[in-house]
């Protein structure tokens, strides 16, 4: 795709939008060279045997804290050496540009964050943020020479602020995600959305009246009722998309 490419209709529609909405997954992370949770095992031995039941659910945890804990440890320095894409930018940029914005990610890597977006919903949560089990409150700062840490306030372990496998999204954090499909475009970013409640956003975006665009590697399950899909790589196409509203 280039900004020649794009259809009259579609220049006119993201011209004249008021709001735009965007759901992004795991294509943005992979392009970064953050490896899926299958992949993060085959690249350390430590982890190779381990089904996700035994270090990503909250039975693991309450039956083995320090493994689950290490296992995100690993996680969160494969995201932390990683750096924003072009296509992390070029959402900062579209953010600036859009009179109503809101970034939806099922990513838990940051780097929406660290790129500079703020109308963001971290859907699944942030490995970098830590919360008591216990409470559930946030949590600043901890022992590191403890594993797991401690929560200073109640005394119970920290956990990731994380979904792990079993949990249900917030439901703040739902609701917000859901009223923002009630947009003008709504952009489908490196997401195959098979994963719900993220499944269902673009669907319901679609019922709403939005234009809906997939922009992905390659085609995903919910392309057949798409408006426009674009297929490629992200950190080249997100910046020849949002270059046409500048």
């Amino acid at each position: 795709m280039s900004v020649f490419d794009l259809p009259d209709v579609l220049l006119q529609r993201l011209r004249n939008a008021q709001s735009i909405t965007v759901l992004t997954g795991g294509g943005l992370a992979q392009e970064c060279g953050i490896p899926s949770f299958r992949e993060a095992q085959r690249l350390d031995s430590r982890w190779a045997g381990y089904e996700p039941q035994e270090l990503a659910t909250v039975e693991a945890f309450l039956r083995n804290p320090r493994l689950v804990w290490e296992w995100f440890a690993y996680r969160r320095g494969l995201a932390e050496a990683a750096q924003p894409s072009a296509a992390h930018y070029a959402l900062v940029d579209l953010e600036q540009l859009m009179p109503k914005f809101k970034l939806i990610t099922q990513a838990t890597d940051g780097l929406h964050w660290r790129a500079g977006s703020r109308e963001l919903i971290e859907l699944h949560g942030n490995l970098a943020r830590m919360r008591s089990y216990e409470d559930g409150g946030m949590v600043d700062s901890w022992d590191e020479t403890e594993i797991p840490p401690r929560c200073p306030r109640t005394g119970g372990y920290l956990r990731p602020d994380v979904v792990l496998y079993g949990e249900g999204v917030p439901r703040e954090r739902l609701r917000e995600a859901d009223q923002a499909t009630m947009c003008d475009v709504f952009l489908c970013i490196g997401t195959d959305s098979v994963v719900q409640p993220a499944a269902s956003l673009p669907l319901h975006a679609k019922r709403n009246g939005a234009t809906v665009i997939e922009i992905n590697r390659q085609p995903s399950t919910f392309g057949f009722f798409t408006d426009h899909a674009f297929h490629g790589k992200l950190a080249e196409l997100l910046p020849q998309l949002v270059a046409v509203l500048e």
